[in-house]
């Protein structure tokens, strides 16, 4: 047993130090140009929320792996775990609320503040959007904490009287008890009258996750049900569309100017919204233009971007169309391998947790069974289907992003993120991540038994005042299944067309 809690501190203490060196590689490779050598607060910030994201999802493998030293127990509190689970899942989610609702807001409003401006009147700028958002939670949340912040457990009031030690039982189905019979100790034979509601308060940092698991959840609900239909789909009706051969000269220059006019256009469309922003004019017009830039910008970069892959230049032409080749097979292998990973998570939420009583434990007994051939196969491939959950959550957040006004692009791309994309990615990340625990806690309920998380997201969670509903009825989970057939709708009856090359581009007036 000993060696056993020495593995998994070392494991956990490894784990740790490799996330925050991939977070690192992240940031250098993905980081635009423009932001070398600068913004560093910014970029420290990317990494430690990026680190904590990915160690919240890997804490609940290790949560259940830590149960492990109490396998041979006869109950859970007749033993030492090997690490606090509890204290370090209420400790992290608070600092992941504290990064989402207060750092990264800061971090962003400094760095797309006015570039006028000195640095001390960006960061009183900054300041004050966040003392003011941190004003507006703190009395959210104590009003909310102070009026409904209990917990409602329904219990059954069973009681029995007592007896010298008998040397014969004599009980059956109609004496259960003993006494004369007039006591309720059977749970499945009481009567609704037994049913009693245990109420209690709540502790105030459980209230904290339980409410930005709400807010993560309605997120996740949309962009994850969006997304994991979106995902494999995506990449699959990319091959789809690729490009079959080379084009010509005269096709390269014609299109080439084409999208040289259309960048003209929108340089001239953003000059004019910046000397509007300098005027003080920001209202919602303003937005829906910037937002109408934002979508142009993005679409001439992919359509910049295919043209170099149809007519590749250079001395390495034939290399470069030979490797487009090979990254649009690579894209069709990863969507067929989505799509499975895909199809078995919504067959899972509508087999396990949709239907009672469930049908089968499905990827709960696969994780099982993985397990017994080896012992981290299993805690493994729970670990890849949650994070497939967020890479779902980023990619529904794209695809809505370039199809509603009111949703914010912020594109990653390799070489040219920019960091106020980055951090808004890095918040919906962490503010997902919080859900995609509860959800896999409950979806993989029979896997990850008797775990802290379970203590925090199952029990807790599910029985708290005013929320405790959407969880009864599935809301989320039946909005994820729902918004995820929408999708795949939408993906089999457009998904395989080409966009049609937009028109002159206008700020609206």
């Amino acid at each position: 047993m000993g060696d056993f809690n020495l593995a998994l501190v070392i494991v956990a203490i490894v784990v740790c130090i490799i996330v925050f060196i991939f977070n690192v590689y992240l940031l250098v490779n993905y980081q635009h140009p423009d932001d070398a050598n600068q913004a560093y607060f910014p970029k420290f910030v990317v990494v430690f929320g990026l680190s904590i994201a990915a160690i919240s999802i890997l804490m609940l493998p290790a949560d259940v792996a830590n149960r492990q030293a109490c396998r041979h127990a006869l109950y859970n509190g007749a033993c030492h775990l090997t690490l606090p689970m509890k204290d370090l899942w209420l400790a992290v989610y608070i600092v992941d609320a504290v990064l989402v609702f207060f750092i990264i807001p800061f971090s962003m409003f400094y760095y797309e503040g006015d570039q006028d401006k000195t640095i001390g009147q960006r960061v009183k700028s900054a300041l004050c959007w966040m003392v003011t958002t941190a004003i507006v939670c703190a009395l959210v949340l104590g009003i909310l904490y102070g009026l409904v912040g209990k917990v409602d457990f329904t219990v059954r009031h069973l009681s029995s009287s007592t007896t010298s030690f008998p040397s014969s039982w004599d009980f059956s189905s109609s004496q259960q008890c003993i006494g004369n019979g007039v006591h309720q100790c059977s749970a499945y034979s009481a009567n609704a009258s037994s049913e009693k509601t245990w109420t209690m308060r709540t502790t105030f940092p459980e209230y904290v996750v339980a409410l930005a698991t709400i807010v993560g959840s309605v997120l996740f609900a949309i962009f994850g049900g969006v997304g994991i239909a979106c995902l494999p789909l995506g990449l699959i009706f990319s091959f789809i569309r690729r490009p079959k051969a080379v084009i010509t000269r005269s096709q390269y220059i014609k299109e080439a100017t084409e999208l040289g006019k259309k960048a003209r256009e929108l340089k001239k469309a953003a000059e004019a919204l910046h000397q509007e922003e300098r005027s003080g004019s920001k209202g919602r017009k303003f937005r829906k233009n910037i937002k109408s830039v934002e979508k142009e910008v993005f679409q001439l970069e992919e359509d910049v971007k295919l043209l170099e892959e149809m007519y590749p230049q250079g001395e390495k032409a034939e290399t470069a169309w030979a490797l487009t080749v090979l990254g649009y097979l690579a894209k069709l292998v990863l969507g067929i391998l989505g799509l499975i990973v895909s199809v078995a998570w919504i067959a899972h939420i509508i087999i396990y947790l949709l239907i009672d009583p469930p049908l089968s434990s499905f990827l709960n007994e696969v994780f099982i069974k993985l397990d017994d051939i080896w012992g981290l196969l299993g805690t493994a491939a729970f670990a890849f289907f949650c994070f497939y959950l967020l890479l779902a959550v980023i990619a529904g957040a794209m695809m809505l992003g370039l199809r509603l006004v009111f949703i914010t692009i912020h594109p990653m791309k390799w070489g040219a993120t920019l960091m106020n994309s980055f951090l808004f990615n890095v918040g919906l990340i962490l503010l997902c991540s919080i859900s995609v625990i509860q959800f896999c806690s409950t979806a993989f309920a029979y896997y990850a038994q008797a775990t802290a998380a379970q203590e925090i997201f199952g029990h807790t969670l599910q029985s708290l005042r005013g929320i405790k509903y959407l969880y009864k009825y599935n809301v989320f989970q039946i909005a994820f299944v729902v918004l995820a057939g929408l999708t795949f709708i939408y993906y089999a009856a457009f998904g395989w067309k080409r966009r049609k090359p937009s028109g002159k581009f206008q700020l609206s007036t």
